[in-house]
């Protein structure tokens, strides 16, 4: 990161991290948990689902407030950032219980704010407490210019451009190689011909994201969902063959630089400023099974995504001080998503596998203070575990709805039936996954329609089945309701 912008990053956050510590510490207590992911990781089912839980006050057996009896009322507030938009749970839930359809992906960040009445687990301070559970939710995608806060326009096309040599990326990388070979940096800047570079780029990025290779992780983020800026010169940029480390003013690759830096500095760090670095908890969600069945390059580029992201965050464990002029992220949980699409029997596999790609994250998040959590679950279970039998072999597997248009070998399914589906066994090994254990598109994850709920005779919303999803309250909120 530069010199320049840590510095001003951190003064800014600092004033504004006391500000709202000496509230909290002062006024009412307040903890800030981040929800992020890669994409179609499942952020906005997670979001949707803890309000559920926490409002309607589930059983929830992992979850010590609730199983204790501890949870006396939790509902909606008005959220305190009145420039955030606010999560939409309302049609979320609507979308999951009454259409049957998951909601759409975040395509922007939002919030909400929920205030918790609970009792105190005894001694000196038992009794009623509240805390308020602020809540930011942000899409995947920007996760990804994280990485571009360090790096220069030279650096960021040379590694872009590298990247293109891995496996399976040379075909659809080369309508937009074509054109960069006869791109010369150091020709007039021309607006037309930058913004055909920048088009053949962003239809590169949405080709990886459509491929195989769906978790790809190549940024600019906002390049696949730009929102407001769509068309804006920030991005209209595009990495260049050929450059130098300094670029002849008035030339092409100097436009690409100064619209590659006006992007970081006017798109990447407000962001990470103002939202990325104020949280106290973080949950980062995976969605590790689409990597396993990609192959293990699609692991081995999940793994360095996910090694990147936790570098941008301020973790350690938080003294008074910190606290008020320096708060960081205290804990941190990665959850590998979607559980439910395989046998109970293969949860804990998940989860080793998934503590195998952060290991190296994890090692380092510990070493400054932070406590680290890994689970495999699903926010809302939209699978009951069943058998089939295939010649004299009975095989674990699920059963659910699929959507229409999904197909398991020569069977499509028309998104009204049940289907009883074999999704495959992950090694007991996780690092037999990496090793290439499990050949590319071997598993059968058809996408599985949300749960049928129904409402109770009283009228109230009915129970979103879930795994494990109360583990990750319990580390992420738990020991604040004590």
């Amino acid at each position: 990161m530069p010199p320049l912008f840590d510095y001003a990053a951190q003064a800014g956050s600092a004033i504004k991290a006391f500000a709202e510590a000496s509230s909290d510490l002062l006024i009412q207590p307040t903890l800030r948990l981040g929800v992020t992911g890669l994409a179609r990781s499942g952020k906005t089912v997670f979001t949707t689902a803890l309000i559920h839980h926490l409002v309607e006050g589930h059983a929830l057996p992992a979850f010590e407030p609730a199983q204790a009896g501890r949870l006396r009322r939790a509902r909606l507030v008005p959220q305190p950032d009145d420039d955030v938009p606010r999560f939409p749970f309302e049609e979320n839930f609507s979308a999951l219980t009454e259409a049957r359809r998951w909601p759409g992906s975040t395509d922007r960040i939002s919030q909400f704010r929920l205030e918790i009445e609970y009792e105190r687990s005894g001694g000196w301070r038992s009794g009623p407490a509240t805390l308020m559970l602020d809540v930011v939710d942000y899409p995947g995608e920007w996760l990804l210019d994280l990485a571009l806060v360090d790096q220069s326009y030279v650096a960021w096309s040379r590694a872009t451009i590298a990247g293109t040599r891995r496996t399976g990326r040379a075909e659809i990388a080369a309508p937009w190689l074509a054109l960069m070979r006869d791109l010369d940096p150091a020709a007039p800047l021309d607006e037309v011909l930058a913004e055909r570079a920048a088009n053949a780029f962003k239809a590169y990025l949405a080709a990886l994201r459509a491929g195989a290779e769906s978790v790809a992780t190549t940024p600019p983020g906002r390049f696949l969902m730009p929102g407001d800026l769509a068309g804006s010169p920030m991005l209209t940029f595009a990495p260049l063959d050929r450059l130098e480390e300094s670029q002849v003013p008035g030339s092409l690759g100097a436009l690409m630089e100064r619209r590659f830096e006006a992007y970081k500095s006017k798109v990447v760090e407000p962001f990470f400023r103002e939202h990325f670095q104020r949280v106290d908890r973080q949950i980062v969600l995976v969605d590790v099974l689409s990597a396993v069945d990609s192959g293990p390059a699609a692991l081995a580029e999940l793994e360095e995504a996910l090694d990147a992201v936790l570098l941008a965050f301020r973790i350690g464990r938080n003294s008074l001080l910190s606290r008020f002029f320096a708060p960081r992220a205290d804990r941190i949980m990665f959850a590998a998503t979607k559980a439910d699409h395989l046998h109970q029997s293969s949860h804990d596999r998940l989860d080793a596998l998934l503590r195998l790609l952060v290991s190296r994250a994890m090692r380092r998040t510990e070493a400054a203070g932070a406590r680290v959590g890994t689970v495999a679950l699903a926010s809302v279970r939209a699978t009951r575990e069943t058998t089939v039998h295939d010649g004299g072999e009975v095989l674990r597997a699920v059963s659910g709805t699929p959507e229409a248009g999904e197909h398991v070998g020569d069977e499509t399914f028309d998104g009204v039936s049940e289907a009883a589906v074999f999704p495959g066994e992950l090694p007991a090994d996780p690092q037999a996954v990496l090793d290439g254990a499990i050949p590319p598109g071997s598993f059968r994850f058809p996408r599985f329609r949300p749960p049928p709920v129904k409402p109770d005779a009283l009228g109230r919303p009915g129970h979103l089945p879930q795994i494990r999803l109360d583990r990750a309250m319990q580390f992420l909120i738990g020991d604040r309701l004590t």
